[in-house]
């Protein structure tokens, strides 16, 4: 039977959205095939559905996913009354469920519904449906007490009414009564109470938004401008010295368009990152001159600029009266939801009470999950020496939202707050460095002198070479200062890991530095190396990688089965190539008796079940395979590429292997994503590290070891 969880509450303006995103995030981590269920909805779109088919890439069919709408329910109840109305549903929430392992159900939004006792009527539906029921309670604006007693009311309510309750949620409660409420909760309901503090930015209107609502016009900015949250409105008519005083971050401008000086003032201001704005918006239809429109544009580029033609009384009674949504057109909001909700609830408790069944194929975005998940229990920080760098600012933007780990960036600190501004980024509790300036840079010097005394570098050559950002970085985690470092957008794979081949070293198991390649296809993740580093590796160091591959897998909850390829399988081919394979597998199997490996074998016996039942048959590895081992670079780097286009696979890495201390190397093509899944990885890296080494060892390991460009 379709496991099925059911999303309610008792009235308005809960924002259960973040709990129904929340709980959505959960479920799809679990498993492949998660069904969306809306009993009854209102004309119009659904921006949370439309949010969740974006975000999750669902591709259930839109039809499917709604009883009816709340106009023809209420005629319905009316005319043959609430039994017959119930009885649609169901039989419309099981035409969704024979199609997915798991439904997830949104409850009445309690908005005008005219039905009468709409919470007994989800109640029904809940138990109808075999769904278990998480209630939300608002708690904006209302005393702790009164939260309190209405968290109380509301379990009591579904209870009484035959609901299995999973948990309660109380959200929107102001941020000094989370704690207090969530003590007497807990001590009061037999089930776990998760309180939610009040989140601003979530129910602030985008820029673009407003630029909707108002009917406004565009006069300056882009996309990304538009996107900011409106977190305050700041009205001008002060004279500027004045007016610069009332700013206030993410704040929205509102003036009359007459007044040049405010609106350069303000571009000014957010250009220098004090505050940085949201934009601004101008009245009464007026627009400054060109000249004006085209310094604006230049001292804060992207920064929007709309007009209305109102004045500004009018004008700022609708601005108080919007508020923001999620939707998919505002995926930011959607990660400060869910990192709300991620800190704020126990989500290994409630996945283990939600009882669904982890699936037995393990799809791309399940994967990225659990890295997310598994760097944020146990937090660790990263640095990232491109801080100037727009894509990381992005992913830096993700990661803080989703309170994945703490971050230091380094570069000119003003250009990384002007650029961050821009794209609106708030770094106000992220670490930024400059290594030109930084107290740290005469230290590091003698550190770095010291390591490469053997080379005959000074303190002097030093103190240059420790200001470059990934040396100040790979120096950081040397000290302990950071715990990993993620670089390499728009540096080369050698700039980025040769410091930590002079400063970090290997460990003292390793021979060498490698890396692997998440590979996550449709049903599977499979792990590929060594497809970055090392161009033809001997037998020695082949088995190097193979074992730590092994490692690295088993990290990140891939079973190792490696198979060692080559272009023959077993005892049918032989030459340099292939006797070198078979030499590392021999060796693997000495070393590690432990670990599951066949080579040399081929790729389609190593991954294709009817294929290695010919070729090698009763094989514990063939046809089966999770690490697969390369033989050069040459055919691991172009295979690893040839199935991520061709296949349709994600990529995730490269991430490296065998230094004592992680650090990271980023394709200079890669994605905000794969920024954020290489940060994960790192974080995931530096915990629980082995702290052992051998100095000596690893000295002499990474000596002569050749850095691809």
């Amino acid at each position: 039977m379709t496991r099925s969880v059911y999303v309610t509450g008792i009235d308005r303006g809960d924002g259960r959205q973040v709990v129904e995103l929340g709980v959505m995030e959960l479920l799809t981590r679990q498993v492949d095939r998660v069904g969306v269920f809306r009993p009854l909805v209102h004309d119009g779109p659904d921006r949370l559905f439309d949010l969740l088919r974006s975000r999750y890439r669902l591709t259930q069919d839109a039809a499917t996913v709604y009883g009816m709408d709340y106009h023809e329910a209420s005629s319905l109840q009316a005319e043959r009354g609430t039994d017959e109305l119930v009885s649609r549903l169901v039989d419309r929430f099981h035409a969704v469920a024979r199609d997915y392992e798991v439904v997830l159900v949104l409850g009445t939004d309690f908005a005008a519904t005219q039905l009468p006792d709409e919470l007994a009527l989800n109640a029904r539906l809940a138990n109808e449906f075999g769904a278990s029921v998480i209630p939300v309670v608002g708690g904006k604006g209302q005393p702790a007490e009164s939260v309190r007693a209405e968290a109380r009311n509301a379990f009591r309510a579904y209870d009484g009414l035959g609901c299995d309750v999973l948990a309660m949620v109380v959200n929107r409660v102001a941020a000094e009564d989370r704690a207090p409420i969530a003590e007497r909760l807990s001590a009061r309901l037999p089930v776990p109470c998760y309180v939610l503090p009040d989140d601003p930015s979530l129910a602030a209107p985008t820029v673009a938004q407003i630029t909707h609502a108002l009917g406004a016009t565009v006069v300056l900015g882009d996309d990304a401008g538009l996107a900011r949250d409106a977190l305050d409105f700041v009205f001008g008519g002060a004279m500027l010295p004045n007016f610069l005083n009332a700013l206030t971050p993410g704040c929205l401008v509102v003036t009359p368009g007459d007044r040049a000086d405010l609106v350069v003032g303000a571009l000014a201001a957010h250009s220098a990152g004090t505050p940085p704005i949201a934009g601004v918006l101008l009245t009464l239809n007026e627009r400054p001159s060109d000249e004006i429109l085209t310094l604006a544009a230049r001292l804060a580029p992207g920064t929007p600029v709309i007009s209305v033609p109102g004045n500004s009384f009018p004008t700022a009674a609708e601005l108080f009266a919007l508020e923001g949504k999620l939707n998919a057109a505002t995926p930011r909001k959607a990660e400060t939801a869910l990192g709300l909700f991620e800190r704020h609830v126990d989500t290994a408790d409630l996945l283990r009470r939600l009882s669904v069944a982890r699936s037995g194929r393990v799809t791309p975005m399940m994967f990225e999950h659990e890295l997310l998940e598994q760097a944020r229990a146990d937090r660790r920080r990263v640095v990232l020496p491109e801080g100037t760098e727009e894509r990381v600012l992005r992913a830096a933007d993700v990661l803080i939202r989703r309170d994945v780990c703490d971050l230091t960036l380094l570069g000119d600190v003003e250009a990384i707050r002007k650029k961050a501004a821009d794209l609106s980024v708030d770094l106000r509790d992220t670490q930024l460095i400059d290594p030109q300036t930084s107290e740290l840079r005469d230290a590091f010097a003698e550190k770095y002198a010291a390591l490469r005394a053997h080379k005959g570098v000074t303190v002097e050559l030093a103190y240059d070479v420790v200001s470059d950002v990934n040396y100040f970085g790979t120096l950081m985690v040397q000290e302990g200062l950071a715990d990993g470092m993620v670089s390499g957008s728009v540096h080369s794979t050698a700039a980025t890991i040769r410091p930590a081949f002079e400063i970090i070293k290997t460990k003292p198991d390793a021979r060498i530095v490698s890396s692997v390649f998440f590979m996550c296809l449709a049903d599977k993740v499979l792990v590929y190396g060594d497809c970055a580093v090392n161009p033809d590796p001997n037998a020695e160091q082949l088995a190097d990688i193979a074992v730590q591959s092994a490692a690295t897998a088993a990290r990140f909850g891939v079973e190792p089965r490696i198979a060692m390829l080559s272009y023959s399988t077993g005892t049918s081919g032989s030459g340099a190539d292939v006797d070198k394979v078979r030499e590392a597998t021999k060796l693997v199997r000495e070393s590690r008796p432990e670990l599951k490996i066949e080579g040399p074998i081929q790729y389609d016996a190593a991954v294709e079940p009817s294929v290695a039942a010919t070729k090698l048959p009763g094989s514990e590895v063939a046809g089966q395979a999770s690490v697969l081992i390369f033989p050069d670079l040459n055919t691991g780097n172009n295979t690893y590429k040839a199935v991520q286009r061709s296949a349709g696979a994600v990529a995730v890495g490269p991430v490296l292997q065998g230094l004592r201390k992680p650090v990271n190397d980023l394709s200079r093509g890669a994605l905000v994503s794969d920024i954020v899944n290489t940060v994960a990885i790192t974080a995931i890296q530096s915990q629980n590290p082995d702290r052992s080494h051998d100095a000596d060892r690893s000295q002499n390991a990474v000596q002569g070891q050749e850095l691809p460009a």
